[in-house]
């Protein structure tokens, strides 16, 4: 497994990844809400962020992260991958290479929160509303590296 920066042509991959870890981590959002969020991905989302991958050794996308600044503004990975590191590495990469120390995270994605947590990022604040303005509270978490 090796991290790259994804190109233009990766972005349908990215997205398929995107869909699948939703369907599979986000149980609180509706067929309507992840309908309304997936075309603004690759024109919206992904051109405002640094992104990287993880691809296997068959050129695969196995997960992506999307940082802006201190930021980490999207982290997903393939449901298939999950629990095998690729999470970790991403997020390892984020904090030591990108400079990262901050993330949202929403509120009813437990498994997201312990992620976080599990690797030292702690809850600072709290927004009713996700940066779209819909009713997904996310908890504002932020880590402090040596």
């Amino acid at each position: 497994m090796k991290i790259t920066t994804p190109s233009q042509k990766d972005y349908s991959e990215l997205v398929s990844v995107w869909e699948s870890s939703v369907r599979a981590t986000h149980d609180f959002l509706t067929e309507q809400d992840i309908l309304f969020y997936k075309p603004m991905l690759a024109d919206q989302f992904f051109p405002q962020v640094t992104l990287k991958c993880i691809k296997n050794t068959d050129n695969r996308i196995l997960g992506f992260i999307g940082t802006a600044e201190k930021n980490i503004e999207m982290l997903f990975i393939d449901p298939d991958y999950r629990g095998q590191g690729v999470g970790k590495k991403l997020l390892t990469y984020a904090l030591n290479q990108l400079g990262t120390t901050k993330v949202d995270v929403n509120e009813q994605n437990d498994q997201a929160v312990g992620f976080y947590q599990h690797l030292g990022f702690k809850v600072i604040g709290r927004s009713d509303k996700d940066g779209m303005g819909k009713p997904f509270p996310l908890l504002h978490m932020e880590i402090h590296c040596a």
